[in-house]
């Protein structure tokens, strides 16, 4: 299928892992070209080698800093993909002060800053994509990390009010929800909260989706490439009756129909 995006232009956040470079490498092979913004050129370089129509830009744009950093080397683009975040299991009495804002500043200010540049330009030419990568935790809450939970819920917060927005106007603000997918973070993670130590990565997730998301329909990790495919149509001039929604790619975790 050809998504009519070739000659577009895209900025991904967190694009050079996971999810983000998958997102990356979906676009770039249908002839977007996309700007990929990081803290080191020489990950950067090595994430994005050998993919054609990317370019870098060193800057962390989880800063206020960094975000102006990346606006000024790229004033403009037609998609802008909100992908970058972090995540920490923690029970909650042990959350700080200084957690909570931090991981607010990384995976709720970094889009809101970026949003807020590439938005009204978007708004002003009627045409454009913004997509928040938020998660199943901004729905149901995990217990083992409640500030990363409340991060996403707020993405979809911010999601929906810029949709409101865009009335009139071919501009379209949406959010995926990615379940538990794979990386290497993810997999350390499951290795971390196991209840046997030193667990094989195959023991760990096994565990992981039986006891703590039983409701998965999956019982596996998500692949990247898998919301990569969806977030690539929902770029699309495809989509454009797909506006203010949150779309899930959760693998069947979340029990509710709406």
């Amino acid at each position: 299928m050809d998504l009519q995006l070739k000659g577009k232009t895209a900025i991904v956040t967190g694009g050079s892992a996971g999810i983000g470079l998958a997102i990356t490498k979906a676009l770039a092979a249908e002839g977007v070209t996309v700007t990929v913004p990081g803290r080191s050129k020489e990950k950067l370089d090595k994430a994005v080698e050998g993919i054609r129509n990317v370019k870098t830009v060193v800057a962390d744009v989880a800063s206020a800093e960094g975000a102006d950093a990346l606006i000024q080397q790229v004033p403009d683009t037609d998609i802008l993909i909100n992908n970058l975040g972090i995540y920490e299991p923690k029970p909650f009495t042990e959350i700080t002060d200084a957690d909570w804002l931090k991981i607010f500043e990384v995976n709720v200010l970094n889009g809101v800053r970026l949003s807020r540049h590439y938005f009204p330009r978007m708004l002003e030419r009627k045409q454009g994509r913004v997509i928040f990568i938020s998660s199943e935790s901004g729905i149901m809450t995990p217990p083992e990390m409640i500030h990363y939970g409340v991060t996403k819920s707020s993405q979809l917060a911010i999601s929906r009010g810029l949709a409101e927005l865009t009335k009139g106007t071919a501009v379209t603000v949406n959010t995926v929800l990615p379940g538990p997918t794979r990386s290497e973070g993810i997999v350390e993670f499951l290795e971390r909260i196991a209840s046997t130590p030193n667990p094989t990565p195959q023991q760990a997730e096994k565990e992981f989706f039986e006891k703590h998301r039983s409701s998965s329909l999956l019982q596996r990790l998500i692949e990247s490439e898998e919301i990569a495919s969806l977030v690539a149509y929902i770029a699309s001039p495809l989509s454009a009756a797909t506006n203010g929604a949150a779309l899930r790619a959760e693998g069947g975790l979340l029990r509710s129909i709406v």
